[in-house]
């Protein structure tokens, strides 16, 4: 007696492998517990087929090969609960996501999954300056240039300008902190992504507090640094912003120019040519990552949310 294998068939009798990927295609825009009510169906039904959705998904797109990744860390828990989360930059999708926190032993997880051949082919590593991934890439992947996250960089220098914010407010005493109050989004959001009651409580601000208006004027000015395609130039534009900051009193500023030059090999990289990657990638998949735990409030089950990581840029099927 033998029992023929149909395709369309799922391991799971009661139900067709159209009907799961159709589940699961519903679940990659609704929660479970919606597409459960829709169907009629228990939630641990749907969850389960969901994940075989996912891992069909990741099976039909291949063992990856990249030559540019970027690297990322994600909360997944309090008390600094980590995981790693490595992306293929030239396919614009996620590749890798785990290990225990974000050590170096936890990244070396990564490359022992690539293994030897595929991370000897990688050209380029995006990340942001921890001294972990750094190290870890160095010895796994020695023809890889390494390059830090612009928007990682900016992010340092807004909280040094929330710094300068927080002193000039524990300076100033009576009606002068009115200014300065509650203008923390004013001062570090783009100014394009500003209302005009925004705009217009900025320019108060700014005319009302010199210090402040030279924090932001020097904040807006510094990405100008990526704009250049030759490490000199680059280099001469960074000392003139940083002399600049002589007598300005602004000492979060300082500690952060001071960072910039320990790490300059890691920003001046960008100026190569090969190396002019699409670098808000890393930052919009983090972003798409937050939107999953939030939508689910949480998430218990870490390999339903690794599969669901690596599936969310991939083509439904």
């Amino acid at each position: 007696m033998k029992r023929e294998k149909l395709d369309f068939l799922a391991d799971n009798p009661f139900y067709s492998k159209r009907f799961a990927f159709y589940v699961g295609r519903r679940c990659r825009t609704a929660t479970i517990k919606d597409v459960a009510e829709e169907l009629h169906l228990d939630w641990h039904t749907v969850k389960s087929l969901e994940k075989e959705y996912m891992r069909e998904q990741l099976r039909r797109t291949g063992t990856p090969a990249p030559r540019v990744i970027g690297i990322d860390e994600i909360s997944i828990a309090k008390r600094h609960t980590y995981r790693i989360l490595v992306s293929d930059l030239v396919r614009r999708r996620a590749i890798w996501f785990g290990g225990e926190d974000r050590s170096e032993a936890s990244m070396d997880a990564f490359f022992r999954f690539l293994g030897p051949k595929k991370s000897a082919k990688v050209r380029l590593a995006v990340m942001d300056m921890w001294k972990a991934f750094r190290n870890s890439t160095k010895a796994n992947a020695p023809k890889a240039s390494i390059l830090f996250d612009k928007f990682h960089v900016l992010r340092q220098l807004g909280e040094a300008l929330d710094k300068v914010r927080k002193s000039e407010y524990a300076r100033l005493a009576g009606k002068d902190r009115r200014f300065i109050k509650g203008q923390k989004y004013t001062l570090l959001a783009h100014p394009e992504n500003l209302t005009a009651n925004g705009r217009r409580s900025l320019r108060i601000l700014l005319a009302a507090n010199k210090r402040l208006n030279t924090a932001y004027v020097l904040k807006e000015s510094f990405a100008q640094l990526w704009d250049y395609n030759r490490e000199a130039w680059a280099r001469r534009f960074f000392e003139n912003w940083r002399d600049s900051l002589k007598w300005q009193r602004l000492k979060p500023y300082e500690k952060f120019a001071a960072m910039i030059d320990r790490h300059w090999d890691g920003i001046a990289a960008y100026c190569e040519p090969e190396n002019k990657v699409a670098l808000g990638f890393v930052e919009g998949l983090n972003n798409k990552v937050r939107v999953i735990q939030r939508r689910a409030y949480g998430l218990r089950d870490e390999e339903y949310l690794r599969l669901k990581i690596l599936s969310c840029t991939l083509a439904q099927i």
